[in-house]
């Protein structure tokens, strides 16, 4: 068996592929009358390459097929006049040739058009750009002379391309430069030194500009940097470097961070919803500062965030609205940290909540089109019919706009039209098409006829009947071409026909029929259903422990559906198996021989066939003979001996001795302190470092009592903590920060409660802690209200209108000063009960058990709150077969979330008067209720009928007895009972089929079998249809012996003897064993023992078989066997008579291979063979071989290196004669790799002569052959460059 054979994808994502076809859009078929709609169209924003044809989508279909134009910039573009241009045929894809013309001239907004007699389609307005990478403007980089320890910036400054380059920074052999924390490359392309060290000392950093479109790179003038140690040098030397430009910052020892880039204490940045924040901090200092990010009052989302280029960038992907707020950027270090706001802004480019969608509409019927979106700034929507302004478009009396949603009424044929809805703001552009199509088509079924769906048992089922029709067809479906199939549990029928089968079973297996009707005709489909049994692991790899050069095997039993073919595949630690001859897979097996320590780790056999699979794991671990002892790993032992030292207002030295780690390296240690004023007793968590540090520099807060304790922590755990340190005391300030999760929520109609998060003890940063509330209505012209409060954590502003906004500030205030400005937060004052009613209220009765409710929403201002939805209370009054209201029925609520207008009632029960109203509710309460409406259900199929016995059993005849169902659903017509023989091997017989009227529940069932289990199905009808089934079985008597009344309806004890003759036939190493068998029991088993042995009989379940095949006996064993019947609910046993098995002995069948002729013959064929080799070599040994010269010569050549083509992203050839040529053929291999080989060439090898040159502007200067040479100098000891072409497309 192939042990790396791939497995076919799961049944659950075919379910997902079957899901989705469930709310696919309404198609119409092409041979029918339809308008235009758009297949294809490219980018609304197109750059293209000068080098090549501009080729520009348009795509449609239609019936007729719609014909094109273009518009550019707003005017009609005349494609036949211009030579240059050509549309494909029937398409109104353009071509244009751009060779020997200036591209620029085609430049500009293009808009497709396309057009048939029902209606007109348009394309996105698409701008087509030329892609341009201009060169690097002449400069002279003056050398730069810079003090040791000082940070420094190198400007790439890139001339803009379009699209814009991307940067990266090599030295002149283009290796690329190291980056690292002290040395990194911003988002513009600077390159940036957090501190200098002599070893940035170099007159090559050249910063590359590489243009993507045109497969361009530029380069600017290389960059002297030489870095001075100070401390070694005297003024009269520093002097003789007056040619420089000098950086000093003086004294340049250790300092604490500051910020290069961004600049100041805060900064903005605006990002567009959906797309990437960027946001960068870059500082300064020494030691190098560490970057670390947070978000003010809120956490930054793991799941889409990234920090890059050594946690100086912050990386949010698919920006959301909630990603808007204030971005905290730390630079840390052992002196002190910094900190930098950045506040974040995100706008929002229009997009779709509910795009329009095609209708297809019969005459005289009513549509609507919605085009929902959103945005901020909130979009301006419009609408066009057929590319014209809906304003302007001729007049529809059926036509309404209003605002996103256009109404059609009425509507005849004739009339079908492409509408345009066009959704902007300043940040772009919504445009979608949907057609308008009026006809009247019979229905037509569109998923293929006799098509076969396969799932396994316990499984869903989807069946599809993807149909079309107008109007809408109606769908019925049919199993077996006889019962009709509705709503409810197993079945569920979608809304585009597709039929669901939750849990399907063997049961539901056969013929299905879809019937899809509309006023038109009626078409029909059949399918069929196949449920197929799983595939289970019977006997599962066991975890296995092997010495080394052993053998380990693990046993993978399976079951599977017969019809399926299984696929066995074997893992190691989820990954292929070694390309190994010591694993062997066998067919329900893996063995690996001789094991060694790397064959440990988890071993997973996966059965899987085209529908499902199944899988399990063991691990393997290998010992040696006599195992080493293990070695005992502890916690390590608390520090010891904390000395505070380097003491300031808002900061501390601390450092410790570490205790022992035992056989464990230190990892971290964990500081944590005790606020000895606020909190006395209670350990905090301060900061964390390295396990290799025995000092830290904390950051502290005024006006606490610290007492400080270190813990360490390895593999095994956390130490105990340490001895704490001596008590170090900082001095008051004013507060650094205001309370948190500021809110404003009345608690009644008339008042504000104002709420915050107050400052923790150590937070106050000083005694006499109290806080400033102020607020004023919003939007309303009028001055902030203050008021000062103290140890509570809410205010009530009183007398306040009802539900209306409100600025909110509070801020931190103690003895020593306010804290920081705080910012303003909207609340809203209190709610109160809503005024008025739903009015309006319709019901659509859909059908027996679901009815749709319509109503018109409440205006806004009679919420007086936020509304939270409405309520529907709906009543069961009475059936329709009563007069009189039934009391005990109680009264039913349904909530619909939100701003809604309609909702549906499900569960109903069928041919009932129904009360229901309407209340809008919000967090108050409920408003008055709508006027009441009374609808009724129709007829639905009933109930089960309420019981089914089987008395009175004779030889020919049984009589049945039943009860009507307990609801009825409509008015009874009758009952139908089917029924069917049951052989003693479980198949059934010919159904037959009995009505009765409504008023009868008894049959005399006779001519029946004698001593034969019958089976019943009995179902209640009404005008609509069969209701379920209730069933039974049970048993005719014997006509052989007289039978005592049964004691359970439904279950006959057997009489006489159940079993006849028995055979027995006797195999290698097994024995077939059969019988005869007339009972009715549902166990029975063959049981087996050796002969003469205490052991308990072994038992071989045997249900619905006379023979059974008995596996695995042992040669020369007898054995004694049995058959016996038994049952759960039956205390008798019956057993045939013990036979005797007796197995023959197996005689020996090893050969001796030495008398063998075939062996003989093999072994003086070798002797033949060596004699021949021996004599062949003899011979080439005198004669002596002599090889020319040149033979040798070829044998040691170089390589032939050809010529890079762009084709294969190589060089090409480049002519000297073009000062400012730029480097192409940088793309890298089609088969994404580069070898190592290719990647050790220079620039200078492939040159005629020389070194390789640059021009000022960065360009490259000369041809490149396609053979390199050697100096003939330096032999062996000669040494290549890396190639240009690979090095910098592996940065880029």
């Amino acid at each position: 068996m192939d042990r790396k054979r791939k497995w076919a994808p799961g049944f659950g994502a075919v379910l997902l592929i079957l899901l989705g076809h469930m709310t696919s859009a309404l198609e119409v078929p092409l041979d029918l009358p339809q308008p235009p709609t758009i297949t294809l169209q490219s980018p609304k924003d197109y750059i293209f390459d000068p080098r090549e044809n501009i080729v520009i989508h348009c795509d449609a279909k239609g019936k007729p097929h719609p014909s094109f134009s273009w518009t550019r910039n707003g005017t009609h573009f005349d494609v036949e006049k211009d030579s240059k241009v050509l549309m494909k045929p029937g398409s109104g894809t353009l071509v244009i040739d751009i060779s020997g013309e200036k591209a620029e001239a085609y430049e500009g907004v293009y808009q497709c058009t396309a057009h048939n007699e029902h209606g007109t389609a348009l394309s996105n307005n698409i701008v087509i750009r030329q892609s341009r990478s201009p060169l690097w403007s002449k400069e002279r980089n003056e050398a730069i002379m810079v003090q040791r320890g000082v940070s420094l910036v190198l400007q790439c400054r890139p001339p803009a391309g379009l699209p814009p380059p991307v940067i990266f920074w090599m030295d002149n052999i283009f290796q690329r430069l190291p980056l690292n924390e002290r040395v990194s490359q911003a988002l513009n392309g600077d390159l940036y030194f957090s501190n200098v060290l002599p070893e940035d000392t170099r007159s090559d950093y050249i910063c590359y500009a590489r243009f993507p479109h045109t497969q361009t790179i530029q380069q600017k003038q290389p960059i002297s940097v030489t870095v001075l140690d100070m401390e070694a040098m005297n003024e009269t030397v520093a002097a003789l470097y007056n040619i420089t430009d000098f950086y000093s910052d003086s004294p340049v020892g250790d300092r604490k961070p500051g910020f290069m880039a961004p600049l100041g204490a805060t900064s903005t940045n605006m990002v567009l919803r959906g797309e990437t924040l960027e946001l960068e901090c870059i500082a300064e200092g020494l030691p190098t500062p560490e970057i670390s990010w947070s978000k003010e009052s809120g956490e930054l989302p793991s799941n889409r965030m990234s920090l890059k280029n050594f946690q100086k960038t912050l990386e949010i992907r698919d920006v959301t609205e909630a990603d808007a707020g204030d971005y905290r950027c730390v630079a840390k270090n052992s002196l002190g940290s910094v900190h930098h706001i950045i506040k974040v802004t995100v706008k929002a480019a229009p997009f779709w909540i509910s795009a329009p969608r095609n209708l297809i509409l019969a005459p005289n019927e009513t549509g609507i089109l919605t085009c929902r979106v959103s945005g901020d700034p909130k979009p301006k929507i419009s609408w066009l019919v057929n590319g014209v302004p809906i304003e302007n478009a001729p007049q529809d009396p059926s036509r309404k706009v209003e605002d996103d949603t256009v109404i059609l009424s009425n509507v005849q044929t004739g009339s079908s039209a492409v509408y345009q809805c066009n959704a902007s703001n300043e940040f772009g552009y919504l445009m979608a098409n949907a057609f308008v199509s009026v006809l009247a088509e019979p229905p037509r079924v569109l998923t293929p006829s006799d098509h076969v769906y396969q799932v396994i048992t316990n499984h869903p089922a989807l069946l599809d009947c993807a149909s079309f029709g107008s109007p809408i067809p109606t769908i019925t479906w049919f199993k077996d071409v006889k019962t009709s199939i509705q709503n409810g549990d197993p079945y569920v029928i979608h809304e585009n026909g597709t039929l669901e089968i939750h849990v399907a079973q063997k049961l539901n297996s056969g013929k299905y029929t879809c019937i899809a009707t509309n006023t038109l005709g009626i078409r029909e489909n059949h399918v069929y259903l196949e449920v197929k049994e799983p595939t289970r692991i019977l006997k599962q790899p066991e975890y296995k422990v092997v010495q080394r050069n052993m053998n380990a095997m693990f046993e993978c039993k399976v079951k599977h559906d017969p019809s399926l073919i299984p696929t066995m595949t074997w893992l190691k630690d989820n990954g292929e198996l070694p390309d190994d001859e010591r694993f062997v897979v066998d067919t329900d097996s893996l063995t690996i021989k001789d094991v060694t320590e790397k064959d440990e780790g988890t071993y997973t056999c996966i059965m899987n066939t085209t529908l499902d699979q199944d899988s399990a794991s063991a691990m393997l671990t290998v010992v040696e003979a006599t195992p080493t002892p293990a070695i005992v790993y502890e916690e390590p032992d608390p520090p010891s001996d904390l000395e505070l030292t380097d003491q300031r207002d808002r900061s501390v030295q601390l450092t410790w001795i570490p205790g022992d780690e035992h056989n464990s390296p230190t990892e971290k240690f964990l500081i944590q302190y005790e606020d000895l004023l606020h909190e006395p007793g209670v350990w905090h968590n301060l900061t964390e470092v390295e396990g290799t540090s025995t000092t830290a520099q904390l950051n502290l807060s005024p006006y606490v009592y610290y007492a400080f304790r270190v813990l360490a922590l390895n593999h095994v755990g956390y130490s105990q903590p340490s001895q704490p340190s001596r008590q170090y005391r900082t001095n008051p300030a004013a507060p650094d920060e205001n309370p948190s999760d500021v809110k404003g929520v009345g608690s009644e109609h008339n008042n504000l409660v104002i709420s915050w998060m107050p400052l923790k003890g150590f937070q106050s940063n000083g005694p006499g802690l109290h806080y400033k509330i102020e607020w004023r209505q919003k939007d309303v012209d009028q001055d902030w209200s203050s008021e000062s409060v103290a140890n509570v954590t809410q205010f009530v502003v009183s007398g306040t209108p009802t539900f209306v906004p409100y600025e909110i500030k509070v801020q931190a205030v103690n003895d020593y000063g306010s804290g920081p400005e705080p910012e303003v937060v909207t609340g809203y004052s209190g709610e109160d009960q809503p005024l008025t009613a739903p009015e309006n209220v319709q019901v659509m009765v859909h059908n027996s058990t679901i009815a749709e409710v319509h109503w018109e929403p409440v205006p806004t201002s009679s919420v007086r709150g936020k509304l939270l939805g409405y309520n529907v209370y709906f009543q069961r009054e009475r059936s329709l077969t009563e007069t009189e209201v039934d009391p005990e029925q109680k009264e039913q609520v349904l909530t619909f979330s939100g701003n809604r207008s309609e909702g549906r009632l499900p569960g109903l029960q069928p041919y009932s008067l129904y009360n229901l109203c309407v209340k809008v509710f919000n967090s108050k309460g409920e408003g008055p209720p709508s006027t009441s409406k009374n609808f009724e259900t129709p007829e639905g199929v009933p109930g089960p009928p309420s019981f089914l016995n089987i008395v009175n059993p004779n030889m020919d005849s049984l009589t049945l007895e039943w009860g009507p169902p307990l609801k009825n659903n409509g008015r009874l017509t009758g009952y139908t009972l089917k029924y069917q023989p049951v052989n003693t091997t479980s198949e059934l017989g010919p159904m037959k089929v009995m009505t009765f009227p409504a008023n009868e529940t008894s049959v005399i069932l006779i001519e029946l079998k004698s001593n034969t289990l019958y089976k019943f199905y009995l179902s209640a009808n009404t005008i609509k249809g069969s209701g379920p089934n209730i069933t039974d079985e049970s048993f005719t008597v014997m006509d052989t012996i007289h039978i005592q009344p049964t004691v359970e309806t439904g279950k006959v004890h057997p009489v006489g003897p159940v079993f006849g003759m028995v055979n027995v036939s006797i195999l290698e190493d097994s024995a077939v064993i059969s019988w005869e068998y007339s009972g009715p029991h549902k166990n029975v088993f063959v049981e087996y023992v050796v002969e003469n042995s205490k052991d308990d009989w072994k038992k071989e379940l045997v249900n619905g078989s006379h023979s059974y095949l008995l596996k695995g006996l042992k040669p020369g064993t007898s054995y004694r066997a049995r058959v016996v019947a038994r049952d759960q609910a039956d205390s008798m046993v019956h057993s045939t008579k013990e036979v005797t098995i007796a197995v023959p002995a197996v005689a020996s069948r090893q050969v001796d291979i030495a008398t063998q002729g075939w062996f003989i013959g093999l072994m003086c064929a070798i002797a033949l063979l060596i004699l021949v080799l021996l004599i062949v070599c003899f011979i080439k040994r005198n004669k002596g071989g002599k090889y020319p010269v040149k033979e040798k010569e070829d044998a040691h050549q170089d390589p032939e290196i050809q010529p890079m083509k762009e084709d294969d992203g190589t060089f090409g050839e480049y002519s000297d004669t073009e000062d400012h040529k730029p480097l192409k053929g940088s793309r890298t291999p089609s088969n994404g790799t580069v070898r190592r080989d290719e990647s050790d060439d220079s620039l200078v090898d492939y040159g005629e002569g020389g070194d390789g040159q640059f021009n000022e502007d960065g360009s490259f200067i000369g041809q490149y052959s396609g053979k390199k040479e050697k100096d003939t100098h330096e032999g062996n000891e000669s040494s290549e460059a890396p190639s240009p072409v690979n090095a910098m497309n592996s940065f880029v």
